[in-house]
């Protein structure tokens, strides 16, 4: 049994810095410590933990070792015309490799979400690798967001072995919480429909070639490219609106025009 809630105590964080290190293979110089989760939280920030309670004994140490994923997100605020609005930046999200696919992901998300609106925070949003499949089709096609920026290299220089030696572009997610795109996919509706006007794919190998020496160049290559189109669709007023995945795993983004 999976319990999802947000983390206590200083052993609990702790266990979302062991988890994060696990998951990217961070070195010092990345690893965000336990006194940035505190702080985060204090200040109105999330950090969520998912607990398989069957490995529980009832003391607390046995509680922050049952951590099996965490979400973590900052506090911020957007300016526009009617000022300053508050809003959540969605840091990180980790599960351990022997507990996904199973929904966890999308589970964190959605506590994070009821989370935000408890406090009458209606918008989130997070950067992802725009080469990793899986979290796009999560972040698209299971939760809504949506996407009109590209970063590239956003954080410079990583030392995550996820990023295989590549610029460290990024995606930015809008998560609308409240909007009736987000609901209709949360409730396993269709969201509004829309014209399909570019394709941009990602094949399945792509995490292959990241990981080796020999495949690089051609994952580097994959990079360039798709960064050239988005940014050109981007430009156009064009935004990701779905993702799609065939049989084997290769990953389409489609972009069209949508009131949102």
């Amino acid at each position: 049994m999976i319990e999802i809630r947000s983390c206590h105590g200083f052993d609990e964080l702790e266990a979302c810095v062991r988890l994060q290190i696990e998951t990217w293979g961070y070195d010092e110089s990345d690893v965000l410590p336990r006194k940035a989760y505190i702080v985060a939280q204090a200040i109105g920030g999330q950090a969520i933990g998912a607990f398989d309670t069957e490995l529980q004994d009832g003391t607390a140490a046995s509680v922050a070792q049952s951590m099996v994923g965490f979400v973590f997100s900052l506090p911020g605020a957007k300016t526009g015309k009617d000022g300053a609005k508050p809003y959540l930046h969605s840091h990180m999200l980790a599960v351990k490799e022997a507990y996904r696919n199973r929904g966890l992901g999308r589970q964190l998300k959605l506590e994070q979400r009821l989370d935000a609106l408890s406090r009458g925070i209606r918008y989130m949003e997070w950067t992802f690798d725009p080469l990793e499949i899986k979290n796009a089709f999560l972040n698209i096609s299971r939760l809504g967001a949506t996407v009109r920026k590209y970063c590239e290299n956003f954080y410079g220089v990583s030392s995550s072995r996820l990023q295989g030696g590549l610029p460290t572009d990024r995606l930015v997610a809008e998560w609308r919480l409240d909007s009736p795109r987000v609901r209709a996919i949360l409730d396993g509706r269709t969201a509004g429909r829309f014209e399909i006007e570019e394709r941009i794919p990602v094949p399945a190998a792509i995490y292959a070639w990241k990981a080796s020496e020999q495949g690089r160049e051609r994952a580097l290559a994959v990079q360039a490219e798709n960064r050239s189109r988005f940014q050109q669709a981007f430009s156009q007023g064009l935004a990701v609106l779905g993702f799609s995945r065939d049989h084997e795993g290769n990953g389409v983004y489609e972009l069209g025009c949508i009131d949102l």
